[in-house]
């Protein structure tokens, strides 16, 4: 089976050549009984992001760069996944936050047991977590909310790790609206509702004090969001 691996990033010119490197190892450990790849979806960076990403698809054959002009995580991973001919595609923050030992279990979930979407969860008993307590409190927050207007049964819906089958892909991503951070929400909600399996996984999770996510601005946008998908 063909797995797609979607790193999007904008500006992340110091964190690829540390993260595609020791994504490629584990993959290359892990995965083996996949035909795997890695792609670096550019959202319009600024940087060095261009030139990095194309040098490390020099150094790795199993690494490709897809550039778009405008922003947008929901942009780039529409445009990674639905232009790939890969069977299971996913995605990861390119800090690599999630620990990469949720990753296997998640995708042979999808591959070998029926499921149709594979997410991280920060939630769940077995997860082990650590962020400031402003963005836990924003988060479980967040995900009650989800819960009382939808009566959803994922865990968490804005965990930035991810897999889901072709047949997501096909049928389901060309009716999620959203291009930014509420893509992911709206992906678990929709998929639900429409009857495709979820697979919750624990995970590790560190906050990256680097990131580019305005917080509360993200927030209404995606209360805004839940309004419009409901």
């Amino acid at each position: 089976m063909k797995l797609l691996v979607t790193i999007p990033v904008y500006n992340e010119e110091k964190a690829l050549p540390i993260s595609i490197p020791m994504l490629h190892a584990f993959l290359e450990e892990n995965l083996s009984e996949f035909d795997w790849s890695i792609e670096i979806a550019d959202n319009a960076s600024i940087d060095r992001t261009p030139e990095v990403s194309r040098a490390l698809t020099q150094q790795y054959d199993r690494v490709r760069y897809l550039r778009l002009e405008q922003k947008g995580r929901g942009r780039a991973l529409k445009k990674s996944w639905i232009e790939c001919d890969a069977d299971i595609v996913s995605y990861m923050d390119v800090d690599l936050s999630t620990n990469l030992e949720s990753f296997p279990p998640m995708v042979r979930a999808l591959a070998n047991e029926g499921f149709d979407i594979g997410t991280g969860s920060r939630l769940m008993k077995g997860a082990n977590t650590v962020r400031s307590f402003k963005r836990e409190f924003i988060s479980r927050t967040y995900n009650l909310m989800v819960k009382s207007m939808f009566f959803t049964r994922f865990s968490d819906a804005q965990c930035g790790f991810k897999a889901v089958t072709r047949q997501v892909v096909n049928v389901l991503i060309p009716h999620v609206e959203d291009n930014v951070w509420f893509f992911d929400s709206e992906l678990l909600i929709i998929g639900e509702k429409c009857g495709y399996r979820i697979y919750d996984v624990p995970v590790k999770w560190i906050e990256d004090l680097d990131t580019r996510v305005k917080i509360f601005k993200t927030a209404l946008d995606d209360i805004k969001g839940l309004l419009r998908v409901r």
